[in-house]
């Protein structure tokens, strides 16, 4: 049976105990031998492990530590884990606790707030409302946070107003852990702008506004888990992202030319830079390449919380860094259009998205839009 013969207004519906009742890999999620090759993956990446509590409280020895292994890691794969971030572990629990429990929820329960083709929220079956082929071996849940309108119970009322009014709890628990993340962020975009050598609250103050996307990731357990990926390799699109993963492990970043994996630790977040990110710092900082493999026995979970600048804010380097560099890397966009060409028009699995995107804006002929100046 093909896993796009259930459909629901005409869009395949991919859930986990739909693909665990499989007894063969769908071809649907069949990947490449070219994707596979490195798959075999041994070697664990020596990211630095940074501590966070001096910076936290102002030690100013601690904190030139920490602003050097962050300049180090960003210049050389764009990835680090932290600890003694100022996320209480029991928000972090209970979020894990929320997105297990949602996966195992019924498939009519979870269709209540499907993912429409062309929108980044909602809950999505392996991203075949995008995709017929290559698909990863996942369900997901994404949604919006921010705090700049009326409502500072933005997660609050997304869980409601798509899922019914029972999962008001759910939307609590997920509306604490996105306002700690959020805090955190603002904190690591500090220690960012430090590294750069510019004004220590620039980016801080760039993102205080943001408008995030948090995604919960449930993978299931595959009996072919090596010829699938979990997620394929890609960069993210966004600023920088903030993922913590259960014990299972699974993420793998292409550093030293080689595939490396990223050690679960203990009350450690993982950080990344994206690709708007390397925008705002005029490519010193490359985003972290990075994949997904299943478990063939475990269920694996992860929730990622990418950081966004507000979406009609322009994406633009401080001037001092490009005055040191001497000339631009990317034209000026902003969020929103970068959002919607990774939604509409673009399948991130590896390829360079940010470059592929300001090639396209430089062909685009309408030179008096801001975000085709010259750079």
């Amino acid at each position: 049976m093909s896993i796009t013969s259930l459909l629901q207004n005409g869009v395949p519906v991919v859930e986990s105990t739909l693909l665990q009742k499989q007894p063969n890999l769908p071809n649907e999620f069949l990947w490449p031998h070219k994707d596979l090759v490195s798959f075999h993956t041994q070697e664990e990446l020596q990211e630095p492990l940074i501590d966070l509590k001096g910076f936290m409280e102002g030690d100013e020895v601690a904190t030139a530590r920490a602003v050097e292994f962050v300049k180090d890691a960003c210049l050389n794969h764009g990835v680090f884990q932290v600890i003694n971030h100022g996320v209480d572990q029991d928000i972090i629990n209970a979020a894990h606790q929320e997105t297990d429990a949602f996966f195992k929820l019924p498939s009519e329960k979870k269709l209540r707030g499907k993912r429409k083709p062309g929108e980044a929220y909602g809950h999505s079956g392996a991203h075949a409302e995008r995709f017929s082929s290559r698909l990863p071996w996942k369900e997901t849940l994404s949604f919006e946070y921010h705090n700049n309108d009326d409502s500072k119970l933005v997660v609050v009322d997304y869980f409601k107003s798509a899922f019914g009014e029972d999962f008001e709890h759910s939307g609590s628990v997920y509306q604490r852990y996105c306002e700690a993340m959020k805090t955190l962020s603002l904190a690591l975009f500090e220690l960012l702008g430090m590294s750069l050598g510019g004004d220590r609250l620039h980016y801080k103050k760039f993102f205080e506004d943001s408008c995030s996307i948090m995604r919960c990731n449930y993978y299931p357990p595959c009996n072919d888990s090596s010829h699938t990926f979990g997620t394929g390799t890609h960069t993210d699109p966004t600023s920088l992202t903030i993922l913590y993963q259960d014990q299972v492990g699974g993420l793998e970043v292409f550093a030293n030319n080689k595939w490396q994996a990223v050690k679960p630790i203990p009350d450690a977040l993982v950080i990344n830079i994206g690709d708007t990110f390397m925008a705002l710092c005029n490519g010193t900082y490359k985003s972290c390449l990075h994949r997904a493999k299943v478990n063939k026995e475990k269920e694996r979970i992860s929730l990622a919380f990418f950081v966004c600048p507000k979406g009609d804010k322009v994406v633009r380097p401080p001037q001092d860094l490009v005055c040191r560099q001497g000339t631009r890397k990317y034209p000026d966009f902003t969020w929103s259009e970068f959002l919607e060409f990774t939604q509409k028009h673009h399948r991130v699995d590896g390829s360079d998205t940010l470059q592929i995107f300001t090639d396209r804006l430089a062909s685009n002929p309408q030179t008096n839009n801001p975000i085709c100046q010259t750079f």
